[in-house]
């Protein structure tokens, strides 16, 4: 069930972890509002950070390109996925242990700022380590497993199976872990969304002690925030659409739901179970013959969380999604 609290998300938590693509931009430009609640956010005294599955890129290009699109970024505020991969890597080896790097200039620089030692692929090394990268050679990678394969212990930055680009959404980090498991049969350690070393760092190194994921994906930034044992805030300015939404498994349900990120600048409300459905801020919500139907008048926010629970509801009891198709999405 949705959580509830009488005071704005910005009074409730003092940390906001922001996912990037699809919360605070899309492609190239900014989400509409986004860099003003952004602004509102920290006015209020509450911490940002800006935190990525993306390892090829260092935390300063990614704070610059914010700046860029109007959003108050320093590096300091952002961390990624290479960050935790190299963190992880320093606690299990101490500092000066040579890893093998297969990744970009992002995953090398988050390895030499924790005291490790990134070589070649054919060096001696306690672990190996990959990201995304697309210069990548196939040999190395062919070397890599290998080695992973005879023993060599392994982390990895992520496993996004996809990654836009500006042709369109191409194979990801995720393609080439598959790959490796496949051909070695060993599970990498994943310090990316949705395993927890990421929220981890992110608290370590940005501060805050009551924490809040925010993010736009169900399987990664939602369900991460529950293996992290953090509380949430879906935002539907990406990924996550009705369809999506309505098929969230346990695991994938926020603990808050909004349009945008003025929802960190709200109260939220969970609706109501009754003998006529969900109810909540005028609108009535419930699945007949595996149907669900929405009626009445309110906000577009109210809308999709009678919309959220009416169909986890259905989704628990019958094991199917509910039918959305004579539903009709409120404006924003």
């Amino acid at each position: 069930m949705l959580g509830t609290t009488t005071e704005p998300l910005i009074a409730a938590y003092d940390l906001a972890m922001l996912d990037l693509d699809g919360v605070v931009y899309v492609g190239g430009e900014a989400v509409p509002g986004a860099p003003e609640h952004l602004g509102e956010v920290r006015t209020s005294g509450m911490r940002v950070a800006f935190v990525t599955n993306n390892a090829s890129r260092p935390p300063e290009t990614v704070a610059e390109h914010l700046r860029d699109l109007g959003v108050e970024a320093g590096t300091d505020d952002v961390v990624t996925s290479a960050q935790a991969a190299a963190r992880v890597l320093a606690e299990r080896f101490g500092e000066g242990a040579r890893v093998v790097l297969l990744g970009a200039v992002g995953l090398e620089q988050a390895l030499r700022a924790e005291g490790l030692e990134p070589v070649e692929v054919a060096d001696d090394a306690v672990a190996v380590v990959t990201g995304y990268g697309p210069d990548v050679l196939w040999r190395d990678i062919m070397r890599a497993a290998v080695r992973v394969k005879d023993g060599l212990p392994w982390v990895a930055s992520n496993t996004d199976y996809t990654i836009p680009t500006g042709y369109g959404v191409a194979p990801g980090h995720g393609v080439l872990v598959e790959t490796l498991q496949n051909f070695t049969g060993v599970e990498p350690v994943v310090a990316g969304k949705p395993q927890r070393p990421l929220l981890d760092e992110t608290v370590r190194r940005v501060g805050g002690e009551r924490p809040l994921m925010v993010g736009d994906r169900l399987d990664t930034d939602i369900e991460g925030a529950r293996n992290a044992e953090v509380d949430s805030l879906l935002v539907l300015t990406g990924v996550t659409g009705l369809s999506e939404l309505v098929a969230a498994t346990p695991a994938e349900r926020p603990t808050y739901l909004a349009p945008d990120l003025a929802g960190l600048l709200e109260a939220h409300e969970a609706p109501d179970s009754g003998d006529d459905g969900w109810t909540l801020g005028g609108w009535t919500g419930r699945v007949d013959d595996g149907r669900l139907a929405v009626e009445g008048e309110g906000s577009a926010g109210d809308w999709w969380r009678v919309v959220a629970e009416a169909s986890w509801e259905h989704l628990d009891a019958a094991g199917e999604p509910a039918d959305t198709s004579g539903l009709s999405v409120p404006d924003a």
